[in-house]
């Protein structure tokens, strides 16, 4: 399929370092619109460019594909890449950001990034950064060999390397430990989670869908008379 068919495609682009190449990222937006008529962008990183390398070109290819390196490529891509892309989009002042599971956890720690200067960044990043784990089985969260964290990015911020003294980045531990509120996504998986990672303090907000635009008009009848 075509992204153009669908998404319109923005001209700005953005760099991140992976092994220590220079990787370029492109952003295509969809829009989508409330029922209030309040537009929301959704962006859609992509780093099929004329600039990268030809295994660069794939990392945004196909979604939770691959071994545990392209996984790791895709994660910096989302996280790292994510912030700075906002930041050229001109979201300059996002008072909180949602990491929705550890895929993006990252994000954070570009953050500890640009507060590195001020007087207590770690502070900071967890008043900016809210948490949601979704998986109740410990195969769902992502943990990569600690080489292939520094192989990839190179230099950590310490509450990182910290995380990895273990031998391994866990991606959930590192979004816990990021952010200032972090929740399941029902009573009893915020309990399950809660024992999965103990010493974080995990409330829960049960998942739901947004009834107005995902229910067929006959439900949405049958809804509106009961």
């Amino acid at each position: 399929w075509s992204p153009d068919e669908f998404l319109e495609l923005l001209p700005h682009k953005v760099s991140l370092s992976l092994e220590g190449r220079t990787v370029w990222v492109r952003v295509w937006k969809y829009k989508v619109s409330g029922v209030s008529g309040f537009d929301v962008p959704v962006y859609f990183l992509d780093t099929e460019l004329p600039e990268n390398s030809s295994w660069d070109h794939e990392i945004t290819g196909q979604l939770y594909g691959g071994d545990a390196w392209y996984r790791l490529a895709q994660e910096v891509v989302l996280g790292i890449g994510g912030v700075r892309m906002l930041t050229a989009l001109g979201h300059t002042s996002i008072r909180k950001y949602h990491l929705n599971e550890g895929h993006s956890a990252f994000l954070a720690v570009e953050l500890l990034a640009i507060f590195s200067d001020e007087e207590n960044p770690l502070n900071i990043v967890r008043d900016h950064c809210v948490f949601t784990t979704h998986t109740p089985v410990p195969a769902g969260h992502d943990v990569f060999p600690a080489d292939f964290v520094t192989r990839m990015i190179g230099d950590v911020p310490f509450v990182v390397s910290e995380l990895m003294k273990t031998g391994v980045l866990n991606m959930t531990v590192l979004g816990l430990t990021l952010s200032k509120y972090v929740n399941g996504v029902a009573q009893r998986h915020g309990e399950i989670s809660r024992g999965m990672f103990p010493g974080y303090p995990i409330d829960s907000i049960t998942n739901g869908v947004h009834s107005t635009s995902w229910v067929g008009v006959e439900w949405k009848e049958v809804f509106d008379k009961y």
